[in-house]
Parts: C-alpha cells; structure tokens; sequence
C-alpha cells in the first residue's frame, strides 16, 4: 500500500476508535454514580444503627448505675446493722464486767442475792422482729426481685416499727420499687420524707439524686440543677455526687 493510504487508514482507525470508547465513559460514570448513591445510603444506615446502639448503651448504663445503687446501698444498710449488733455486744460485755466486778466486791450473803438480768432477752427483745420484717422485705428487692410482693411489705414495716432506725431505707426503697412501676409521683413522695426528715440517713443522698432524676425526666430541669448542685456541695465525695456530676452536664 502506499504510504499515503496507509497513513489514511490509521487515522481513520483512530478516530473511529475514540468514538466507540465513548459510550463506555458514560455507562461508567452512571455505574459510579450508581455506587455512590448505594455507599451514601450504606453510610446513613450505619449511622441510624450506631445512634440506635448507642440509644441502648446508654439506657443499659442507666440500668446499671440503678442496680449499682441498690447494691451499694443493700451492703451499707448491713454495715450499719453489723456496727449495731457489735456495739451492742459491747455494751453487754461491758454491763456483764461491771456486774461482776460488783459481785466481787460485795459480801458473799450479797451474792446470794443478787440476780443478773438475762444478756439473751436483752440482745432478743422487740429488735428481733423488727430486723426479721426489714429483712424480709428487702429479700423481696435484692434476692428474689419480687418488686410487687416488697412494696406492701414495706409499708406493713412502717406500720408497725414507726420508730424503727431503718424508717429512712423503707422510705428509699419504697421510692426506689414506685420509680420501677413508673409512678413518679408516689416515688417523689418517699425520697421527699428521707431528704425532708432523716438529714442523718447515709439514704439521703441517694434519695437526692433520684429526686433530682425524677425532676429532669419530667422536664422541670432547674429543679433538676438545684438538687443535683446540693447534693455535689453537701455530700461532694459520694458516689451519688459523681452521679449527680453527670446527669448535670447533661442538662
């Protein structure tokens, strides 16, 4: 072939080679088009299930900062029993060595007459029963998680032991089984009695904090700030405070 044809020929094929490439530029920028639609609509549901996920691990730590709560304050109230029952070993111990110390010294027709009260109805008296009904009801809560059965059981305590040192926990716990059954108002109620009348109650605190709970999720948040702000100034290394710390920040 000549040159000059041959030269023809190549420029034609060329040229004609540009124009079938060019279809296939636009059926590949309408495929990668198509992918990012596909990728941005991935992305928006993975961003809908991480705010879900994140939804529930939030709930899930609220739920255990509740039960944390409830343990603490379960193992502070048998600290508080346990330092009664020792102290009062202490005072019998006492009364029985000043008893006998007086024995000794007294004549032996003295002896002959002197009596000693029983140390075991002393250390069995009314106290008995009014440690079994607390404990009986607080089993409901902590071991058998029968929340219905506990609520009359507290009130039947209150009832009968209206001077009973473990009044303030009934109250709390009371407050604590009403906010579980979702009536805020009759929870509100109890952990009013323990911070209004118990300032000495190692409740107080907690009953503080769920009040200060129970104002922000009924929207009234300055209420919310005022409690959660006491609390931090009058109990500031209490776990209930760091609580407190948090939920402030959030509002």
């Amino acid at each position: 072939m000549k040159p000059k044809t041959i030269l023809a020929a190549i420029i034609f094929l060329s040229g004609s080679s540009q124009i079938w490439a060019a279809p296939a530029t636009v059926y590949d920028a309408a495929n990668s088009q198509k992918s990012l639609e596909e990728r941005v609509a991935e992305l928006e549901k993975m961003m809908s299930n991480r705010n879900r996920v994140q939804a529930d691990l939030q709930l899930q730590l609220q739920q255990l900062q509740d039960e944390v709560s409830q343990v603490r304050g379960f193992t502070d109230e048998q600290s508080y029993k346990l330092e009664k029952v020792l102290q009062r070993q202490r005072e019998l111990y006492q009364e029985i060595e000043n008893r006998v110390t007086q024995v000794y010294e007294q004549t032996k027709s003295d002896i002959a007459a002197t009596t000693i009260p029983s140390v075991g109805e002393q250390a069995v008296s009314s106290n008995l029963s009014e440690n079994e009904a607390y404990d009986r009801a607080v089993a409901l809560i902590m071991k058998d998680k029968r929340y219905d059965a506990a609520i009359p059981e507290f009130q039947n305590f209150l009832q009968q032991f209206p001077e009973s040192v473990y009044i303030p926990n009934a109250h709390y716990w009371l407050g604590q089984l009403q906010s579980i059954k979702s009536q805020p108002a009759e929870a509100i109620k109890h952990f009013t009695v323990v911070v209004d009348q118990f300032p000495d109650s190692n409740k107080r605190p907690d009953a503080m904090l769920k009040l200060g709970t129970l104002a922000a999720n009924a929207g009234d948040k300055e209420k919310a700030k005022q409690l959660f702000n006491d609390l931090i100034k009058e109990y500031p290394s209490t776990t209930a405070a760091k609580l407190a710390t948090e939920r402030l920040s959030k509002l």
